[in-house]
């Protein structure tokens, strides 16, 4: 089956009332028998919930993984990972990671017991050379937020395997409509199911995708259900709704992005426009490789500097200057303001998430914006 019919179907099953749009089933509890034996599948909502077994049962669909996982968002699904790891593991994290992520082992982790190696995964001998005897996860993330690096999955896997490793791919920015690291040999694809999988703007959540139902699996299902990180029935059934449109809003993500960074590359006022859609990217011949197409994020970098950066941002007129990413409109932002103190991001980077909207319109406001 297509991914655009299994975007739409997966998960789906009728009830007895034949409804086409499942119901939401907000009970936090479920009732026993006499001998206080579950009736059903479920007993607590920490556990399992109807609403949520049914995206899960979508999105390992979607990943071609034999299970999954839903959370209260993206950085809980990542953060559950690392806390199911053993005491002591050392991690390899890629030095465009999100943020936050890396916050979370300066400030946490590392007090934890665990030790991080952050290298350029954009070449696989950093990534080989950081190996040590208590790796456990390599964690990737292609495209990179927010300067669109991009990693050779199955060569890291390669490179995982023999020193038995999980790796872990945070597959946001391609999501599975572009982009499947479970086929590439990566044991877990998260996502931040606030972007692509939402789609509007208007819901937060974050998903684990498991190429197997195997050990680490159950020791990520219980530290969900212990953490409580669950993400709550109604935003279950709104990234479902998400989810039957995410391939057609792909395609024009991926279409309107490619033909504003056409448009854009070699601008005298840019630096740097960082697009793997591009021939002349670094990431471009392996982003080829393993994707469909090329997503609908762009990051630039203004060639005056900062102060022109902010300058351009507070020109635009269609673009929304707001963070995060995925929806239906586009958005701007100067990400290192986003990150605040510590941002290791160019102070003349901005961030550009591509909607939905004409491109002619979207180039058209980056022009005036730009200037010149």
């Amino acid at each position: 089956m297509r991914f655009e019919t299994k975007a739409v179907h997966a998960g789906l099953r009728t009830d007895a009332t034949g409804a086409v749009t499942p119901p939401i089933h907000l009970s936090t509890t479920f009732e026993r028998n006499p001998a206080s034996q579950p009736i059903g599948a479920d007993t607590y909502i920490r556990e399992s919930n109807p609403t949520q077994t049914q995206l899960e049962n979508a999105l390992a669909a979607l990943e071609n993984g034999e299970a999954a996982l839903a959370f209260a968002s993206g950085m809980a699904a990542g953060i559950t990972v690392i806390q199911s790891l053993p005491p002591g593991s050392h991690v390899i994290l890629p030095d465009d990671a999100y943020y936050s992520y890396r916050h979370a082992f300066e400030e946490y982790f590392s007090k934890w017991g665990f030790s991080v190696s952050v290298v350029d995964m954009s070449d696989t001998g950093n990534v080989r050379a950081a190996v040590t005897p208590k790796t456990r996860l390599i964690w990737m993330e292609t495209p990179s937020n927010p300067q669109l690096k991009v990693v050779d999955i199955a060569a890291v896997c390669e490179i995982a395997r023999k020193a038995a490793a999980t790796t872990f791919v945070d597959n946001t920015w391609a999501t599975p409509a572009l982009q499947r690291p479970l086929e590439l040999g990566a044991d877990i694809a998260m996502h931040s199911a606030t972007k692509y999988f939402g789609g509007h703007s208007d819901v937060m959540g974050g998903t684990l995708m498991f190429a197997k139902k195997n050990e680490f699996y159950e020791r990520c299902h219980h530290t969900r259900s212990i953490m409580g990180s669950v993400l709550s029935p109604f935003n279950c059934w709104l990234i479902m709704r998400g989810l039957r449109t995410l391939a057609c809003r792909m395609r024009v993500h991926c279409d309107n992005a490619m033909a504003i960074a056409s448009a854009l590359d070699g601008h005298p006022a840019l630096s740097h426009l960082h697009y793997p859609g591009l021939a002349d990217d670094p990431g471009h011949v392996v982003a080829k490789k393993q994707m469909s197409a090329f997503g609908g994020m762009i990051s630039v970098r203004v060639k005056a500097g900062q102060d022109a950066a902010m300058r351009l941002l507070s020109r635009v007129k269609v673009f929304t200057r707001a963070t995060s990413l995925g929806g239906v409109e586009s958005l701007i932002e100067h990400r290192a303001s986003s990150e605040g103190p510590g941002s290791r991001t160019p102070q003349d980077l901005l961030r550009l998430s591509i909607g939905l909207e004409h491109p002619d319109d979207l180039l058209a406001d980056l022009k005036q914006a730009i200037g010149g």
